[in-house]
């Protein structure tokens, strides 16, 4: 039973749980477009990042890799280019995994607080987070220098980062309680293997798509199942005029 002071949450994945596709590489698409980069380079990191991924790096050196791609990005324009994307993003439709976002909203109209736990960061997950009305965001943090406000390609020296993996379970328990959550009547959903230490940490799960091992576990643990994220549209890039400026530096 829930102590009284105490409430439920639900705990969200984003990245191919909450959305279809992966806003990381979505972003970058984007982003490089802003700064008037030809397509093919955005997807030559996502392959490199991905080769990486197939030669045994885990899922928090990728992660790492990934923000080394912003160093010297200003961080007034990463954020107005997240915005911007992300506007773009609602306005193509399908961005959304339905029947995730439809446990979302059921969860908080049933007085669970929303967390979302994502390895991405806070220039693309604000705009997510509002626009769905989630309570928390534990996520990955990148290192901004204090005076210039540029990304240093560095991860923020701060605890559980990246945040992926087990980091998802150490942050949830703090924010557990700090905030007065209740773990045993909470809900994770994730789905990926690595999201397993967060799916655990709940009194229930649900896993999300096809990934093997997490398929194991949750026939172990008795977790429920969600279908797998369809594809996602292409991804929609600015028009000439929405490029911020400065951004073709």
């Amino acid at each position: 039973m829930t102590p009284a002071d105490h409430r439920p949450a639900a705990f969200f994945d984003v990245d191919n749980t909450l959305t279809r596709g992966t806003a990381l590489f979505r972003f970058l698409a984007y982003w490089y477009a802003v700064q008037g980069r030809p397509p093919h380079e955005a997807v030559r990191e996502r392959q490199r990042l991905k080769a990486m991924t197939t030669a045994g790096a885990d899922r928090a050196e990728t992660n790492r890799a990934y923000f080394r791609l912003l160093t010297g990005a200003p961080a007034a324009e990463i954020t107005r280019a997240a915005e911007s994307w992300f506007r773009a993003e609602l306005a193509r439709g399908g961005f959304f995994h339905e029947p995730v976002l439809e446990a979302l909203h059921t969860r908080r109209r049933d007085g669970h607080q929303v967390v979302l736990v994502s390895g991405s960061f806070p220039a693309l997950l604000l705009p997510v987070l509002e626009h769905i009305g989630a309570h928390h965001l534990l996520c990955t943090e990148p290192e901004i220098t204090p005076v210039s406000r540029t990304y240093t390609g560095r991860l923020a020296d701060r605890p559980h980062q990246p945040m992926i993996g087990r980091a998802k379970s150490e942050a949830v328990r703090e924010l557990a309680a700090a905030h007065r959550i209740d773990l045993d009547s909470s809900i994770a959903y994730g789905d990926h293997v690595s999201d397993a230490p967060l799916l655990s940490l709940t009194g229930r799960a649900v896993i999300v798509g096809d990934d093997q091992e997490l398929r194991r576990l949750a026939a172990h643990h008795g977790w429920d199942r969600l279908p797998k994220a369809p594809a996602p549209p292409a991804v929609p890039l600015p028009e000439p005029n929405t490029v911020p400026p400065g951004a073709m530096l």
